[in-house]
């Protein structure tokens, strides 16, 4: 297995929907996620996450080291007898192995970072074996993301639409139209923030160099394999990466975001493309040991 990575990053996600919606609230009948004090956007980090473990298993199908442990309709007890399995402990038995083996915890958890890409990046909080007998325990991961939030206050737009198909002979019948409706953002730049961190990485997960690099062509296209009629143009448009030369880092993370603006252009009142905005880093602020890489 590759080594732990040795530097610090953190990171500065720009992405944008055009007549989409980014991430639904299902208490709000799925309307996009709104900050209702502002008017500003929201993305949580759990959509943002999703679209990253996608991304991987698509691209890594069946490559050893790759396998997602989060994902849709697949039992987490599946994963975790596997684990048990490789260390030669019957899961009904776990907890009495466990007071024979000091250590088996962390040969638990070691088997599931080695071989799921999102425990050894997110983490993950694996407490469901068997019975509740014994468990991975906590790992925290060295990745992890804030919420994404529009650049500008956005303004959801309520679509009706209609329904002309009929599933039964019964609906044949009846007059009128079906109605429906739909949720949409004309257009919204949004941004989200992120961090690696080089110490949780040697400590708990092992998170190399190999996956950082999977992780950076993940949120570049994170969205290309995610269209729908919801999400149909959504897009990163650019990947801004702040690398510390040491673990611990040599900044304040938040000094290195302020050097980040997205701003509309002038004469701009009505943001409705990319294009409409002004990105820029002001790498002169630059702290010693700091360089900014932008991708995209």
């Amino acid at each position: 297995m590759s080594e732990p990575i040795k530097n610090r990053y953190e990171f500065v996600v720009l992405f944008d929907v055009e007549n989409g919606n980014p991430n639904g609230d299902p208490d709000a009948g799925n309307m996009p996620r709104v900050d209702p004090e502002t008017g500003y956007g929201l993305v949580t980090d759990v959509c943002l996450k999703r679209k990253i473990r996608n991304y991987v298993e698509t691209a890594k199908e069946g490559e050893s080291g790759y396998r997602i442990y989060i994902k849709d309709g697949v039992p987490l007890n599946t994963s975790d007898k596997e684990a048990c399995a490789y260390v030669g402990v019957d899961p009904d038995k776990l907890k009495d192995a466990k007071k024979k083996d000091e250590h088996l915890d962390e040969k638990l958890r070691d088997f599931m970072c080695s071989n799921f890409y999102d425990i050894r990046t997110f983490g993950a909080v694996m407490t469901t074996f068997v019975k509740g007998a014994l468990n991975c325990g906590q790992v925290r991961g060295p990745v992890q993301l804030g919420f994404a939030r529009s650049v500008d206050p956005i303004l959801p737009q309520e679509v009706t639409i209609t329904r002309v198909a009929i599933t039964t002979e019964a609906d044949a019948e009846k007059k009128g139209t079906e109605m429906g409706r739909k949720y949409i953002v004309p257009y919204g730049l949004y941004r989200v923030e992120g961090y690696v961190s080089a110490n949780l990485a040697r400590k708990t997960t092992g998170f190399s160099q190999e996956d950082l690099d999977l992780l950076w062509t993940a949120i570049l296209n994170m969205f290309e394999n995610d269209h729908s009629a919801a999400r149909g143009k959504m897009a990163v448009r650019e990947l801004i990466v702040f690398k510390h030369d040491c673990e611990l880092g040599c900044a304040p993370a938040h000094k290195l975001f302020e050097l980040v603006k997205a701003a509309r252009k002038d004469g701009v009142t009505t943001p409705r493309c990319y294009d409409d905005y002004a990105v820029t880093v002001d790498e002169e602020k630059l702290p010693e040991g700091v360089i900014c890489t932008r991708m995209g």
